[in-house]
């Protein structure tokens, strides 16, 4: 796991972008695919890493490496 890798959550107010461990969220969005591109954002902004999505179930539903991040699966993950 890296520094960098956020994840997008369920909040109150919408969905959250959160780092791991962190208490406060980095950013608060009303739709997941808002939480997602911000995710992604911050994420990139910070050298590339992970961002994992978490669906309304609390399972992980998804995740994607931003570049220049380390993908572990690079041929698997066909969906990015």
């Amino acid at each position: 796991m890296s520094e960098n890798d956020r994840y997008v959550v369920k909040h109150p107010e919408g969905w959250a972008v959160k780092k791991a461990g962190a208490q406060r969220a980095s950013d608060v969005t009303k739709t997941q695919s808002e939480a997602e591109i911000r995710a992604k954002q911050i994420v990139s902004n910070l050298g590339g890493g992970e961002v994992r999505i978490q669906g309304k179930d609390t399972k992980w539903r998804d995740s994607d490496t931003v570049s220049p991040g380390n993908d572990p699966n690079p041929r698997k993950d066909k969906k990015h």
